[in-house]
């Protein structure tokens, strides 16, 4: 049977709580055989703890925490500490995120975006854990903040980023949506390309050109449910066993099946966070 990965998601938040277990199973009947769910929201409201709690219930489900740049306003020492405690203490903990900067909502200042960006980031490679990056209308920024903390060096091109002493805490650029510059320069850093629902949408031929042009052995499928549903599903609520189509569609872009999609996004994530899927 065919194997996919849902590599982001959000299956412990309050969308999913009347069928969350039927949510599941339709994923493993799809052929998704892993998730990895996303903790988000308040650090001192208990999500991140929630988050975690789901993944140890079911062995099909990997955890992620960080706090998004929504949040960043919120980040502080007992923010960390809880983090750090939580990522310590569960071996299903594979990644730190989603983390990055959304210049479009600004939900917190650009300025403490930045700096509870940055903060992360050294965390993560104290932690020796790979990152979701989450980047919206802050393409530059984003490149820039990586090249400096995850390298070190400020580097501003291939040669000396190939030259620089890369950490173990590459990741991936989640829901890309960012130009083809922005999506090679993060794979010249180590970094991984994730394509949602949004890659299947009708206006996103630009997408769907970025995707063609990027190398498959660097490249995941995610559905970022319960949010960007794919086609043909539109206007549902989204949940990982639709990842499949998003997987289909970038079949099409590449040439291949989906039975080949699926196995190379498959062991794209297994290699990204050192796990087995």
């Amino acid at each position: 049977m065919t194997q996919f990965v849902d590599s982001h998601c959000h299956i412990d938040g309050p969308e999913f709580n009347a069928d969350r277990e039927d949510v599941i199973a339709r994923a493993i009947d799809a052929g998704v055989t892993t998730m990895l769910n996303v903790g988000t929201g308040n650090p001192h409201s208990g999500a991140f703890e929630r988050a975690v709690e789901l993944s140890e219930k079911h062995r099909e489900v990997y955890c992620a925490i960080g706090v998004h740049p929504h949040d960043a306003k919120l980040f502080d020492d007992s923010a960390e500490q809880r983090l750090v405690d939580l990522a310590k203490g569960s071996s299903r903990v594979i990644a730190w995120g989603e983390i990055g900067l959304d210049y479009h909502y600004d939900h917190s200042p650009r300025e403490i975006q930045r700096e509870v960006f940055r903060r992360q980031l050294r965390t993560a490679r104290a932690l020796n854990l790979p990152v979701i990056i989450h980047s919206r209308e802050a393409n530059s920024d984003t490149i820039q903040t990586l090249r400096e903390e995850l390298i070190g060096t400020g580097v501003s091109s291939v040669d000396h980023a190939q030259d620089a002493r890369v950490t173990p805490c590459a990741g991936v650029l989640h829901c890309f949506g960012g130009t083809l510059e922005m999506a090679q320069d993060a794979i010249e850093l180590g970094f991984y390309i994730s394509f949602a629902g949004t890659l299947t949408f009708k206006k996103a031929d630009d997408l769907r050109e970025i995707a063609r042009q990027l190398p498959l052995e660097r490249l995941l499928v995610e559905t970022d449910c319960p949010y960007l549903t794919p086609v043909p599903f539109r206007g549902k609520r989204n949940e990982p066993a639709r990842v499949v189509e998003t997987a289909k569609c970038l079949a099409g872009i590449h040439e291949r099946s989906s039975d080949e999609i699926g196995r190379i996004t498959t062991e794209n994530f297994a290699r990204l966070f050192g796990v087995s899927s």
